[in-house]
């Protein structure tokens, strides 16, 4: 997770090989309240530290809109209206990094993001503590956070269990038939 480690894996991948199109993909966080789990959204835009990158379409249809790529989990509903307020549809942490790496080389871009929590939910579970500096989610960090508040906690993180493999599953029908 985060926007300088998935800028530093398209430097990483472009040293060994030439790059014609960069297809970043993953899940997201909506922000427009009309969006649900596993809905897939492309992005026409990234948005990212006061920049603002375009991105191409895939020509199979599917929901578009900006997107906004910040350093962190949008956790709250508040924070998740106020991003829609600035005009983003769906908020994630890499996309910047790559969008900004990919103007940089000159290199077409896609973002296809699956949603995976929605505009109105304000998440119990911290997921911004457990973040560690290598991008990757603590386990007993999630843990602890969420043995704080076990009977509104553990049902989230199970239920992100069963969205995440939702949003999987349609990213991974969208791909089966997307045409770039």
């Amino acid at each position: 997770a985060g926007t300088r480690r998935a800028a530093l894996a398209v430097d990483s991948i472009r040293a060994s090989k030439p790059l014609r199109t960069i297809v970043n993909l993953g899940f997201c966080g909506a922000l427009d309240p009309g969006l649900g789990v596993a809905d897939i959204v492309a992005a026409t835009e990234v948005r990212h530290a006061g920049a603002t990158y375009l991105a191409q379409l895939p020509s199979t249809k599917c929901e578009s809109g900006p997107l906004i790529s910040i350093d962190h989990v949008a956790q709250t509903a508040s924070e998740k209206r106020d991003l829609f307020a600035r005009g983003s549809r769906i908020v994630d942490m890499e996309a910047g990094g790559v969008a900004e790496r990919a103007a940089y080389y000159g290199i077409p871009f896609y973002s296809i993001r699956a949603v995976s929590d929605l505009a109105g939910e304000t998440l119990a579970c911290d997921f911004n503590a457990a973040l560690r500096e290598n991008g990757k989610f603590s386990t007993a960090r999630l843990i602890a956070s969420a043995l704080q508040r076990p009977l509104t906690s553990f049902p989230e993180l199970m239920r992100l269990r069963q969205r995440t493999i939702a949003a999987s599953n349609s990213l991974g029908d969208f791909l089966a038939s997307c045409r770039f």
